[in-house]
Formats: structure tokens, sequence, C-alpha cells
């Protein structure tokens, strides 16, 4: 089981919208680092911690689930996307996109400022000065400290 780290701004789409919605094609991702972690090692059942970026404040929203692993990202095919590409084709996509439903919010949010308080933290990805990605790891340690943090208890590994 892997654990990875989305960010979206929620004035685009928040997790109360991944929960209205009940699942969303995690899409538009146009880094193609980004995009080789959703091709290549996001798999279903994979855990996600929901982040609101470019929020007051930025934090972690939620829990998500990942249901379907990569895919073709339909925006990248319809011309009136802001994230088309004419280069990318259906037959061979440039970019790809996974599915991810909500298991549950994390209430009240957790600050990226409380993320920086926490030692087992400290390298995690998303505190790393300059880092911008939009879909990045977390480790099982990283993960377990921000479920503890939102008064969430883990579900049992799969390799275990």
């Amino acid at each position: 089981m892997g654990y990875w780290l989305c960010k979206s701004e929620p004035e685009s789409y928040s997790f109360a919208d991944l929960e209205r919605d009940g699942t969303t094609g995690w899409n538009g991702v146009r880094n193609f680092q980004a995009r080789n972690f959703l091709r290549d090692s996001v798999q279903v059942g994979d855990g996600v911690l929901f982040y609101h970026s470019n929020a007051d404040p930025a934090a972690v929203a939620g829990i998500a689930e990942v249901v379907e692993a990569a895919h073709a990202d339909p925006s990248a095919f319809d011309p009136e996307s802001d994230y088309f590409d004419p280069k990318s084709k259906p037959d061979a996509p440039t970019w790809f996109q996974v599915t991810i439903k909500p298991v549950q919010p994390v209430a009240p949010p957790i600050p990226l400022a409380r993320l920086r308080e926490i030692p087992a933290l400290a390298g995690m990805e998303l505190l790393r000065k300059g880092s911008r990605l939009s879909v990045q790891p977390v480790t099982e340690a990283e993960w377990k400290a921000v479920l503890e943090l939102a008064g969430i208890k883990p579900k049992k590994s799969r390799k275990g």
C-alpha cells in the first residue's frame, strides 16, 4: 500500500466537492514528475492526503483512497479544457489521472504551520523548500503521523 499527498486549490476543487461527488478523476496534472507518479506508482487502495493549497491556511483537509489506477486524462483531449494538450492522443496519451474517493474529512484541517512542528514530518516532501509537486509520495511513517494529528486511527496495512 502506498501513500500520497495530492494538492488542490479549494476554489477549484475542495475536499467537500469530493464528498459531494463521491469520486473524481485527479486530472489536470501537467508536471512530468507528478504524471509519472500517477502513471507508474499510484495503485488502487493507496491512501491520499487531500491537501488544500493556496488556501488560508493551506492544510490537509481530508483523507481519500485511490479507486482506479492510471488511465488517460480526458481533459488533455478536450479543446475547451484549460488542460488541453493537442500533442496528447487517446491511443498514446501523454497525461494520466487516477480516480479517488473520499474516506473522511480532517476536521479541523491540519495547517501547514502545524505540520512543520512535527519532528516525524521533517523529511516530508511537502515541507521541503520550493516543493511544488501536486502529487507527491508520503512515507508510511508520515502517513501515520498525519493521521495521528487528525485523530484518525490508521487501517491495517495489507502487507501485515
